[in-house]
């Protein structure tokens, strides 16, 4: 693989590595703000543990406007900005409201993020090797998430009562070096060709990129007849045209929050002690399902580009499925605290070769080049609705409900997500952003 596509793909997909961070973070700082500022379950659900994600439903809606008219790299280092000021607002914050405000923020670079760079690393990519480099951007989002447990881990009772406000400070300097090296990534030639018309810098982008000049030359080719073909449709993305992009896309999004991932990672050290685990055994047990993640987020990493994603989600699904009735029957029983992280690190490890796998590709595939920001925008922006309903409702949902409910709950959303791969996902592997427009368009 060229090492300036490699370089710029890894660059751009750190900003996944924040989004996991960010994410998860707070899931050490949960249960001791709770107890400084004394919040009720729906305060702290809707205030604390999910003001990030209604930053990210906003983020998620509005970037498509930034990310295609400052273009994708404008938009990348912007991303990283808010990520920095909202680590350090976050840290340093003197009461719930403003601590809210800050994590807010951070919320609207995950938001921006989950579109602005699988846009780019899809624009920069080929089709043989779009599968690994995308996955790229969420196994940064799974080693963002690792780094997180692990860092909550080691700094608990570093600062005392300050050991919060460190956990959440310490994703400044993760933030301030991804803004740097940013700057030195190209602009994506689709965005050049598309949005200001300047071939001549698309052609020098992609000879970078790529192994020959013809190679570079075929894609540019690809880029412009694409672009001349598409010159009089509509850029509006809620089009009939666009139906079934949008569609496939609200069904991924829809279904990767309903299998409960974000309730599980948000409150994972809670369910833990739940599970049977002590305050402490609970943060060191969240470091398993960080490495679980990773682990087989490598494995749908070596896959996505043989199997397909198609393939991967159905793996997923049936995962999901075993794993999280099994847990429900865990606490319905009362089983031991092991038997219950074992089916919730397969649910982990289901999600990291299914939906976390595919998702972030999937849906940056899937729409074409003219409307793909704003496209992406409605699958994450779906995504982060139901990501930010579910963990408002999560400190609720785990104590006011039996622990067996919820998770029988999402697993029969999963046996409907088994339907949808089954029936209606295309698979897309090994072929041209440009083939699979063609093949998802409907008719004028």
């Amino acid at each position: 693989m060229n090492r300036k596509l490699l370089v710029a793909s890894v660059v751009a997909s750190l900003a996944g590595f924040l989004f996991g961070f960010d994410t998860v973070v707070i899931s050490g700082a949960n249960l001791p703000i709770k107890e400084l500022w004394q919040t009720s379950d729906w305060f702290h659900g809707t205030f604390i543990m999910s003001m990030a994600l209604w930053g990210t439903v906003v983020g998620a809606l509005c970037a498509g406007y930034p990310t295609n008219v400052w273009g994708r790299k404008t938009t990348l280092i912007w991303i990283g900005v808010f990520y920095f000021i909202s680590a350090i607002g976050s840290a340093l914050a003197p009461d719930p409201y403003s601590f809210s405000f800050f994590r807010f923020l951070g919320g609207l670079g995950v938001g921006v993020s989950s579109i602005a760079a699988p846009t780019y690393i899809s624009e920069i990519s080929s089709a043989n090797n779009r599968g690994r480099l995308g996955i790229l951007y969420q196994f940064n989002i799974v080693f963002g998430i690792l780094a997180a447990f692990i860092s909550n881990y080691l700094l608990e009772g570093v600062g005392g009562d300050l050991d919060w406000r460190i956990m959440l400070g310490i994703e400044g300097l993760p933030a301030l070096l991804y803004t740097l090296m940013v700057f030195g990534i190209p602009r994506s030639p689709r965005w050049l060709v598309l949005y200001k018309h300047d071939a001549d810098r698309a052609k020098k982008v992609l000879e970078n990129l790529t192994d020959s000049k013809e190679e570079a030359a075929e894609m540019l080719y690809a880029i412009e007849e694409d672009y001349e073909r598409t010159k009089g449709d509509s850029d509006k993305v809620f089009s009939p045209k666009y139906k079934k992009p949008l569609v496939l896309a609200f069904l991924i999004a829809f279904f990767n929050q309903l299998s409960g991932i974000n309730f599980i990672l948000y409150y994972a050290p809670e369910i833990l002690v739940k599970a049977g685990f002590g305050s402490s055994g609970s943060l060191f047990s969240s470091i398993a399902i960080g490495l679980v993640n990773l682990l087989f987020t490598f494995i749908g990493m070596s896959l996505i580009d043989k199997a397909g994603r198609k393939q991967l989600m159905y793996i997923g699904s049936l995962g999901y499925i075993i794993s999280l009735f099994m847990v429900s029957y865990g606490f319905y029983s009362e089983a031991d605290a092991t038997f219950k992280l074992i089916f919730i690190l397969m649910f982990i490890a289901s999600h990291a070769v299914g939906q976390g796998a595919v998702i972030w590709i999937f849906i940056a595939e899937i729409f074409p080049n003219k409307v793909r920001a704003y496209g992406q925008a409605w699958g994450s922006g779906t995504h982060w609705v139901f990501a930010a309903l579910i963990t408002l409702s999560g400190s609720v949902l785990i104590n006011t409900f039996e622990p067996w409910v919820a998770f029988a709950f999402f697993g029969c959303f999963m046996i409907l997500q088994l339907l949808f791969v089954h029936f209606m996902m295309p698979e897309t592997k090994g072929k041209s952003l440009e083939e699979i427009e063609e093949e998802l368009m409907e008719p004028s």
